[in-house]
């Protein structure tokens, strides 16, 4: 395995850890709180769940696919998480790290998938 598919392996679990222990706090809250960290924890969940799953692709499309779904549940997971901030239900420096870690995983699967874009167009 590359190290850089090693790499963003380790990040997004590391990045679905953290998730899990913010929802295990925000369970503990009251409200309206507790309906939105269910949907943290899916999508947070999931960004590292489909690169594992791509490891198994069975073509390139298929790789890429996976990591597209990967790409959009992090999407999902930096709008939830703003929206906890905004809407004054968590204080933003509690989370200020795990947003920052969300966009840097944003950007390491835009550049992978584009690399496999382009190598798919080459081929």
């Amino acid at each position: 395995m590359s190290h850089e598919k090693q790499k963003i392996q380790d990040r997004t679990l590391s990045f679905a850890v953290r998730v899990v222990k913010l929802c295990k706090f925000l369970s503990e809250q009251d409200g309206v709180t507790r309906v939105l960290y269910k949907q943290l924890i899916r999508s947070g969940t999931s960004v590292g769940a489909n690169v594992r799953e791509a490891q198994s692709a069975q073509s390139e499309r298929d790789f890429l696919h996976k990591l597209e779904i990967a790409l959009k549940e992090a999407r999902e997971t930096e709008y939830w998480l703003i929206i906890l901030v905004e809407a004054d239900l968590v204080k933003e420096q509690r989370i200020k790290l795990l947003r920052q870690e969300c966009e840097e995983i944003i950007k390491i699967l835009v550049v992978i998938t584009k690399k496999i874009k382009q190598k798919i167009r080459m081929s």
